[in-house]
């Protein structure tokens, strides 16, 4: 095969991941947009995530690399397309960590990695595992920004998904607010005199 070819197939490869990626534009999220007028999609999560990462940098610790993080979130979700948006808060909170759930989202990651040439594939089939697993300085980073800002464009909106899924203060600290503080400890202290009003007024 010549090089001229090889390099079309190549580009043929990278374009198929790119336009199967533009299907996450239309995977609907539980959480609306700040001024409650519709619901959020996957996309512009991952979007917004991206920013979030450059822009609290300053609050990673040590050993995060924030470009990493960046990179991680803007893949995170794209198992979504195969998956769906599985909620934080759906049934019970138990849907979204399940056994199920997870050997979905690693199959789809194999097959929407998979449409890549191997080497790249493979590199963002790793970024991948490795924000799901949360275990190293930037995962850890990138999976306390994932949860955090679901949180204030619920408290932007109104209540948003809080009140489709009768969310109490203890859920939320418990589904959520924990993984927050496990990589963004002061941010999360922030967050919550935000919210924690919103909460007490309706005696949750």
């Amino acid at each position: 095969m010549s090089d001229a070819a090889k390099a079309t197939g190549r580009l043929d490869q990278l374009f198929a991941f790119l336009l199967e990626a533009e299907k996450l534009k239309s995977v609907t999220r539980a959480t609306p947009v700040h001024d409650g007028s519709r619901r959020e999609n996957s996309a512009e999560h991952s979007w917004t995530l991206a920013l979030y990462a450059l822009v609290l940098a300053e609050e990673a610790a040590p050993g995060v690399d924030p470009l990493r993080a960046v990179k991680m979130l803007l893949i995170h979700d794209l198992v979504e397309i195969d998956v769906g948006d599985v909620p934080i808060h759906s049934a019970g909170g138990a849907a979204h960590g399940s056994a199920e759930i997870q050997s979905a989202e690693s199959a789809a990651a194999k097959r929407i990695f998979g449409l890549l040439p191997k080497d790249l594939g493979d590199d963002l089939q790793a970024l991948w595992e490795e924000f799901e697993a949360a275990e190293t300085p930037t995962a850890i980073y990138a999976k306390s920004l994932d949860r955090v800002q679901p949180v204030l464009l619920n408290q932007l909106s109104g209540g948003g998904s809080w009140l489709d899924y009768d969310v109490t203060w203890d859920q939320l600290q418990t589904r959520v607010g924990t993984k927050v503080a496990r990589g963004l400890p002061a941010v999360w202290d922030w967050v919550q005199t935000k919210i924690r009003p919103w909460f007490s007024a309706r005696g949750l």
